[in-house]
């Protein structure tokens, strides 16, 4: 694996979600005080009208604003000013900041369980995180939280938001929301609790199909992911059955750790570019390739995004289509396509500095274009229709068919909860059927007998 990371900032590069305050990513400093080289933007000259108009500015809301302003704080402000005006993703870390990152990488931290970004002065569920108070509660992606213990949100920053929406486990707080449809605001009272994040969830959907979800990229959510195919891989060994395909679903998964990314990739390729950076400076442009090592090289894959898939997902989703190693399946992805990197500055603090862009393997930049799939399928709900239909067994006196065994009742009905209410995942659990079916018409007879009695046996897709 080619690896060119940053070495004269000394900082390891990572990617983040971005369309939100609280990342689920951090950036690993290798010194506390990394030596910066001089650049030509560097040495250039300083405006010097410009830093007149700075100070006069300065000097003028130090004295005459309707309420005292410490010069600390107001250089503060003008730092977040400078950095959240480059693009929506780079932001000053002060100390707690910081900490929060680093708790976030881990996935546990306190709070309600919900991803937030900012949109017309308000907060914008950006998705509710699996098995938290807010999914539980019904707090749905594309909700608008209007207050927060009536406290209207549009006078408050996104991170005094996120702040009081966390807390101590067991206490509560209440939510206005507005809600895209509804006519009136919805209320909802939340407990806090200690929200500990699965980053990969393993699912038998039947037919020897499994289903992997990842929630967000974690530092080990690619070993996860090898730990649940591995756990289906021998369950089908079990049964002696094949392992007929796999859903890898991203939908709503907001990015994450690079290197996550990464090895998720890396468990279903075994050779080729996963994705390249480019930036300015040629210590921001890396490589990364997979490796020979991989526990999914030939069973059927179909990825799952949507429009809440993004940064690290994208990579993903990216890598797996210019390989053709994947379907990809759902709706247009979100399109962050730029890498941040987390530099830090004196006094515990850092800055997340946007410092390149990342590119699929065939050179696609997703920045502000997404991944587009190759079955666009919309969300819906899966709907079973009352069949008024008789059959012949149905008939009295039927002729029985001659053979000894019992009837079997139809077992192609909907049962399982979860492809009952989700449409995209059912389509794709219907295509990787097909998949199977169509590989196995294919095959000669003998070696249709030879796959049924080897449960190694996979195909390609």
């Amino acid at each position: 694996m080619e690896n060119n990371m940053f070495k004269p900032l000394a900082i390891t590069a990572l990617l983040f979600s971005g369309h939100f305050f609280s990342a689920q990513v951090m950036a690993a400093a290798e010194e506390q005080s990394p030596i910066v080289e001089p650049s030509p933007v560097q040495e250039s000259h300083l405006p010097l009208q410009e830093l007149r108009n700075f100070t006069e500015i300065f000097d003028r809301i130090r004295n005459s604003y309707v309420e005292p302003v410490d010069d600390k704080t107001l250089l503060q402000y003008a730092i977040d000013g400078m950095l959240s005006n480059l693009d929506p993703h780079s932001d000053y870390l002060l100390p707690e900041d910081f900490n929060e990152l680093q708790e976030h990488t881990t996935g546990k931290f306190g709070g309600l369980g919900i991803e937030v970004g900012i949109e017309e002065g308000l907060i914008k569920v950006v998705t509710p995180i699996d098995d938290t108070p807010a999914e539980k509660a019904g707090i749905k992606a594309g909700d608008f939280i209007v207050s927060l213990d009536g406290e209207p949100v549009r006078e408050m920053s996104l991170t005094n938001a996120i702040d009081k929406m966390r807390g101590e486990p067991g206490t509560d707080i209440e939510l206005s929301v507005r809600r895209q449809g509804e006519s009136e605001l919805l209320e909802f009272i939340l407990t806090r609790a200690e929200i500990k994040v699965a980053s990969v969830r393993g699912e038998d959907l039947g037919d020897g199909i499994g289903y992997l979800r990842i929630t967000q990229f974690q530092d080990k959510s690619g070993a996860e992911l090898v730990k649940a195919i591995i756990k289906f891989q021998n369950e089908a060994t079990e049964k002696k059955e094949p392992l007929n395909g796999l859903v890898l679903d991203l939908r709503n998964n907001p990015g994450g750790v690079l290197d996550a990314a990464v090895e998720v990739s890396d468990a279903f390729l075994d050779s080729g570019l996963i994705v390249y950076t480019e930036g300015r400076i040629s210590d921001s442009d890396f490589r990364y390739s997979a490796t020979e090592t991989t526990v999914a090289k030939d069973i059927p894959l179909i990825v799952l995004i949507n429009g809440g898939s993004a940064s690290a997902s994208e990579i993903v989703a990216g890598a797996l289509q210019d390989h053709k190693r994947a379907v990809i399946v759902g709706t247009n992805s979100f399109g962050k396509g730029s890498v941040q990197s987390v530099l830090p500055i004196a006094g515990n603090k850092a800055i997340k500095l946007t410092t390149a862009r990342y590119f699929t393997p065939k050179g696609r930049s997703i920045q502000a274009q997404g991944i587009q799939p190759d079955v666009y399928v919309e969300q819906s709900e899966v709907t079973a229709y009352e069949q008024s239909y008789y059959k012949e067994s149905d008939l009295p006196g039927h002729l029985s068919n001659g053979d000894d065994e019992v009837e079997k009742e139809d077992d192609h009905q909907i049962s399982d909860d979860l492809l009952s209410k989700d449409f995209q995942l059912y389509q794709a659990y219907t295509l990787l059927k097909g998949w199977n079916v169509f590989q196995h018409h294919r095959l000669p007879a003998a070696e249709v007998k030879q796959s049924a009695s080897s449960p190694e046996q996979t195909s390609k897709p």
